[in-house]
């Protein structure tokens, strides 16, 4: 007799492990729902509500963490942050939605909705011309700066002859994705006019669309470079705002049914809980995309490496990276070259190949779908690896 400690990714595992043992097909799903355990944070909520969630969790077997002072009523709110499987969860939901006081009722519609998005992520992403289904490997996006002062390769492509040839490098090296920029977003940036920016941006965009075959993404905060761009037949918006700077953003991605990067950003680096902070933000970003009339499905979010926070902060967005897969969406990670790897590595931006591959292959193990990076022929073998070993299991089954 022997014994293991078992760790499980998603439903399909469980399942898998379950019928390996002979259960019965009518308990599958029942016992999976027993075996996925996930912890929820809820933010402010009155003391009263927080003592009824505690006790309800805890006669279905789970359990809340909340201010010890819920017990005395010496505070008004706490945060919880509730424990359970599924199963749990779903009796919960069920026992809070018929209680409509304390706000009891509108938690129970956080958590389905928590709940929900962590099972319905789309199953593809779907441009005007190509299809990415999700899940079976990630997506490289390789990244084409035509600007002069880019922290990277600024100036290196300038040329729109040379930018064209280097995009044609990078999809022979593995890149699924060309992601065109034409302004810096470096620390201590000039920001460029909106005719500079088209001026750089739409020849490069006009080509490429024609050269190469893959998705052709543009790296823009102006609307009207998204449009033209679009008008162009770029496939995907990657807007480093998430569609809160430019209020017409939203309507211009919308109006042209394509899948757009929503990033977090922010002007300094002040927070009194950073992950929650990064996933209102970015639900914010989702719902002015699905008020202008795009489908959710083609939403997908990035927490923004490198903005809005400092290198230390950005490790700690590292380590909760699988947290952001609590929206339901596609995700992806920009790490290439960044600070945070100069700082922990103590080396300039020519020599953090070894570093980002390193966050590239962390990231895909926390669920991250696209990566996008300068160094495609590196980074691709790198995410081909990572995926045989975090996507691949099947061949072992």
């Amino acid at each position: 007799m022997e014994c293991q400690l078992m760790s499980t990714r998603d439903k399909e595992e469980m399942l898998y492990e379950l019928k390996k043992i002979g259960v019965s097909e009518g308990a599958l799903d029942i016992l999976a729902s027993k075996m996925d355990h996930v912890v929820i944070k809820v933010k402010g909520i009155r003391a009263g509500a927080a003592n009824i969630l505690k006790q309800e969790m805890l006669s279905l077997g789970g359990d809340v963490a909340v201010h010890r002072g819920c017990v005395n009523c010496s505070v008004e709110h706490t945060d919880a942050i509730v424990m359970g499987n599924i199963k749990q969860y779903k009796s919960l939901i069920d026992k809070l939605s018929l209680q409509p006081y304390l706000g009891l009722d509108h938690i129970a519609r956080i958590l389905k909705d928590i709940l929900d998005a962590r099972e319905s992520k789309p199953v593809a992403i779907q441009t005007p011309r190509y299809r990415l289904p999700l899940g079976e490997k990630t997506y490289i996006m390789g990244i084409l700066n035509v600007t002069p002062d880019s922290f990277s390769d600024g100036g290196k492509y300038w040329d729109i002859e040379k930018a064209v040839e280097r995009a044609k490098i990078m999809v022979d090296e593995g890149a699924d994705i060309i992601d065109v920029g034409g302004e810096s977003t470096r620390p201590g940036y000039t920001p460029v006019s909106l005719e500079e920016e088209m001026r750089r941006v739409l020849p490069v965009v006009e080509k490429l669309v024609k050269e190469v075959r893959v998705p052709v993404s543009v790296d823009t905060t102006k609307a009207e470079v998204a449009k033209r761009a679009l008008e162009l037949g770029a496939d995907i918006i990657n807007d480093q705002w998430g569609l809160q700077k430019d209020e017409k953003m939203a309507e211009v991605v919308a109006e042209y049914d394509v899948p757009v990067v929503v990033m977090f950003n922010k002007e300094d680096r002040q927070y009194d809980d950073m992950v929650s902070e990064h996933l209102a933000f970015l639900r914010r970003s989702v719902e002015l995309a699905v008020k202008a009339g795009l489908n959710r499905e083609k939403v997908i979010i990035d927490p923004g490496i490198g903005f809005g926070k400092s290198p230390e902060q950005n490790l700690y967005i590292m380590k909760h990276l699988s947290e952001f897969r609590s929206l339901g969406l596609p995700i992806l990670l920009g790490t290439s070259r960044k600070s945070m790897i100069g700082h922990v590595l103590d080396l300039p931006v020519d020599e953090r190949v070894e570093g980002t591959a390193a966050t590239v292959a962390y990231g895909i193990t926390q669920g991250v779908d696209i990566v996008r990076v300068h160094d495609v022929k590196e980074m691709a073998r790198v995410a081909r690896m990572t995926d045989a070993m975090v996507r691949g299991d099947k061949v072992c089954r």
